[in-house]
């Protein structure tokens, strides 16, 4: 059996993953699993302010041992601050193919941003706003997520970033272009630093920071599906496991 761990970012839940880990679940012997951080989920923002970035890193701990010992081979997908939990992992456990969306080494693109919160004000004035914005959803985050937790996610990216030169599983980084969150320079240096023998980046011109959810969710759904399904990076790393 393939296990697949899908982690979701701060302040979200698995709905931010949930296109990737429905197609996933298609396949057949594959055991897809997106759990819910500590704190997370709808409804639920105030919890944050009681949880530490620790709890998160147990959290995704505790589930890809728990998958890998129920799975021949174990692929891990992570989405923003997901991303880096997911480079985390693995550094430090058996894992076979390592999928980064959106990962954020670095955060908030202040160009974007500030187009984004145009976009925002455009919105209450008018009613119109493009399709996978997510204006609101932005907007209520800042709104409610607690200073405390942002502190916490902050020590995450610190103490989780020097892990990512450690791995070296194939690796897929995808990164939306438009992300008003993470900058591009997120993914070429995360690209940089993976020692991973095979790895590629691909850049989503139209994609913003819900990249599983915007114009080019189906793009993006298909290239994870194409990187974990082939065969011969699973040949080529598992022959380069053994001589060495």
């Amino acid at each position: 059996m393939i296990g697949c761990l899908c982690i979701h970012g701060f302040t979200g839940d698995p709905w931010e993953v949930q296109p990737v880990a429905d197609e996933l679940s298609k396949q057949p012997g594959w055991l897809v699993y997106t759990p819910v951080l500590p704190g997370h989920g709808q409804g639920s923002l105030r919890e944050l302010k009681h949880v530490t970035y620790k709890q998160w890193v147990f959290a995704v701990e505790v589930a890809a041992e728990e998958m890998r010992k129920r799975c021949d081979r174990l692929y891990l997908i992570g989405f923003s601050m997901g991303g880096m939990l997911a480079s985390y992992i693995a550094a430090r456990f058996p894992v076979d193919k390592l999928v980064l969306l959106n990962a954020a080494a670095y955060y908030m693109n202040p160009k974007q941003f500030v187009k984004d919160m145009f976009s925002a004000i455009r919105y209450h004035l008018t009613g119109e706003q493009e399709g996978d914005e997510l204006i609101e959803l932005y907007e209520r985050k800042f709104r409610t997520t607690p200073f405390a937790a942002v502190h916490q996610f902050l020590q995450l990216v610190q103490k989780t970033k020097p892990y990512a030169s450690k791995v070296t599983v194939p690796t897929l980084i995808i990164q939306g272009e438009l992300d008003g969150l993470v900058p591009l320079k997120s993914a070429y240096y995360l690209y940089d630093v993976i020692g991973s023998k095979t790895k590629e980046i691909k850049v989503m011109k139209r994609s913003r920071h819900m990249i599983c959810h915007g114009y080019e969710a189906d793009k993006v759904i298909e290239e994870i599906k194409t990187f974990l399904t082939d065969r011969q990076t699973e040949r080529e790393d598992d022959n380069e496991i053994s001589a060495t």
